[in-house]
Formats: structure tokens, C-alpha cells, sequence
């Protein structure tokens, strides 16, 4: 099996690694209720999806 010469030195290899970092997923308004939610989901809010009912939504109570 093949083994490093010498040591990547710490500068080196944190360079190769600079693309690794990760990234939010994209987050959109819902039409009906105005929520933040993930693209391409079910709004839990308001439980529409491309303007269907498709998830049951417990009433919040307030106090």
C-alpha cells in the first residue's frame, strides 16, 4: 500500500479542504400562510404543498 514521502504540511492540506464547508438549504416563503419552509416540502404551518391540503395541522392554543 502506497505511504506519503514526506508530511503535507498543515497549510497544504487546509487549502485542499477550503471547498468543504457546507451550506444552508435554500428556504422559501409558503404562498398561503406566509412560513418559512424547505423547498419542494409540505408547509408546517399551514400542512399545504402546491396549493393542496396535505398535512393535518393541530389548532395552537394561546393563552
Amino acid at each position: 500500500m502506497a505511504l506519503p514521502k514526506r508530511k503535507m504540511s498543515t497549510c497544504r492540506r487546509d487549502r485542499r479542504r477550503s471547498h468543504w464547508k457546507i451550506t444552508a438549504k435554500a428556504a422559501t416563503r409558503c404562498p398561503q400562510c406566509g412560513a418559512m419552509t424547505h423547498s419542494h416540502r409540505a408547509c408546517a404551518g399551514c400542512g399545504q404543498y402546491q396549493g393542496h391540503q396535505v398535512l393535518k395541522v393541530k389548532e395552537k392554543h394561546h393563552k
